[in-house]
């Protein structure tokens, strides 16, 4: 039976001519401090992952097996973990995920921008070749079958086709906002707008770059290079995407709205401590928009080998967590966890009261403490009888406290009275 065939490529062999470059070199400014010693893709999410794990979860699932990660600041972390939990291909059969630092070949700098990085590493795509190059975030948590915008792709013949979603206007100041007419054709692309262009049928939301994207090889080729020449961000939402548009080079949104079913039309960038504490909390609503435990769209990472969770009593003190996420290794003594996302290996001791909070791995809770709409980082100790977030004046002389009132506790601290 003859496959399928949509312009030059039969679609079932769209994963085959597909190479993925996966950009994780952003420095994370916004999340600092949990930047502060790993690159933002390295950082914890959901108890047992790293936000890296899902994008490249959204990739395997997809079928997508031949992976450049390009890393740049504070990489280390980021490497062992995609060591540790990603070496499962065959390079023989020509799989791969492998990272890439800046090469400083056709430049003596680190990368410039997230076009920069392509530039960059245009020997990649000598070497492997493919006819459709696609680009992904290794900082965004949502799912994606990629197989799907691909078909897209190739069935509309598309240049660039930008995935998109719809968000109120409110927030698409923040992001690139997509116009596009009735076929889907996008005649105007905005960085950040003051005031955002509404959708035609919508006149209170947005369509929005959701930072994914598929180029035919030929078409990012000659752009990154035309871009590399010139002054500017290097950037592909403030500069490759509007000079291509503008270039009336066939550029497509991919709607995931109007695309995609419903379990796939969630999308978080992490970019802020608030917004990553906010997507912790929507994990534990009783039908949560990015559901952890849907069988049908694994979601992999490196599983370390820890003991079940304990949760038991001390004395009269009864142990409990309620609408909680409580990873392996972790043990409850007669504290009292609720609503909050408990890392592997993390200790809540005798009285101590736990709420609204993130607590990555190896964070110790001391008896009698109580931790309210805090996140605190790996391997934190807190004495016995701390408060942390029932007092912002307090906090505010040690601690970051966001806009959103979230008191950030940095890796390692070791926390006694005031």
């Amino acid at each position: 039976m003859t496959p399928k065939r949509v312009g030059t490529m039969p679609i079932s062999g769209w994963n085959r001519a597909t190479l993925v470059m996966l950009l994780a070199g952003g420095q994370g400014e916004r999340l600092y401090p949990l930047t502060k010693r790993r690159a933002k893709p390295a950082v914890p999410f959901g108890g047992m992952y790293r936000i890296i794990d899902f994008t490249l979860s959204n990739c395997l699932n997809s079928g997508l097996k031949r992976v450049f990660v390009l890393t740049q600041h504070k990489s280390l972390s980021l490497d062992r973990h995609i060591h540790a939990a990603w070496s499962i291909l065959h390079p023989e059969l020509g799989e791969f995920i492998q990272t890439v630092p800046p090469q400083l070949q056709l430049v003596s700098r680190w990368y410039a921008g997230t076009a920069d990085a392509v530039f960059q590493n245009l020997d990649l795509l000598e070497e492997e070749r493919p006819q459709h190059v696609l680009i992904v975030s290794g900082d965004h948590i949502y799912r994606m079958d990629y197989e799907t915008l691909l078909q897209f792709h190739l069935q509309h013949d598309a240049d660039l086709t930008i995935a998109c979603t719809e968000v109120p206007r409110t927030e698409a100041t923040r992001m690139g906002v997509v116009e596009a007419d009735g076929d889907a054709r996008v005649h105007a692309f905005t960085e950040k707008p003051a005031v955002p262009a509404p959708l035609p049928h919508e006149s209170s939301r947005s369509l929005v770059n959701m930072g994914v994207y598929v180029f035919k090889t030929e078409t990012l080729v000659r752009a990154v290079i035309a871009d590399a020449k010139q002054e500017s961000e290097h950037d592909f939402g403030r500069n490759i995407i509007p000079t291509l548009v503008r270039g009336q080079r066939r550029v497509m949104a991919f709607d995931i709205v109007t695309q995609c079913p419903p379990a796939h039309h969630y999308w978080q960038d992490v970019g802020t401590l608030d917004s990553y504490f906010e997507a912790h909390l929507e994990l534990l609503l009783p039908q949560p928009p990015f559901d952890l435990f849907d069988a049908s769209w694994p979601i992999r990472t490196h599983a370390r080998q820890h003991p079940p969770a304990l949760m038991r009593n001390a004395g009269q003190r009864e142990a409990r967590a309620v609408n909680s996420i409580v990873s392996p290794g972790c043990i409850v003594s007669g504290g009292s966890v609720v609503h909050s996302v408990l890392s592997p290996r993390v200790q809540v001791e005798a009285g101590a009261v736990v709420e609204e909070s993130i607590l990555m791995p190896g964070v110790r809770v001391g008896q009698g403490s109580h931790v309210r709409r805090a996140i605190v980082d790996e391997n934190v100790v807190i004495s016995p009888a701390v408060e942390i977030g029932c007092d912002h004046d307090a906090d505010r002389r040690r601690f970051v406290v966001t806009d959103g009132g979230v008191v950030i506790v940095p890796e390692g601290t070791l926390m006694g009275h005031p």
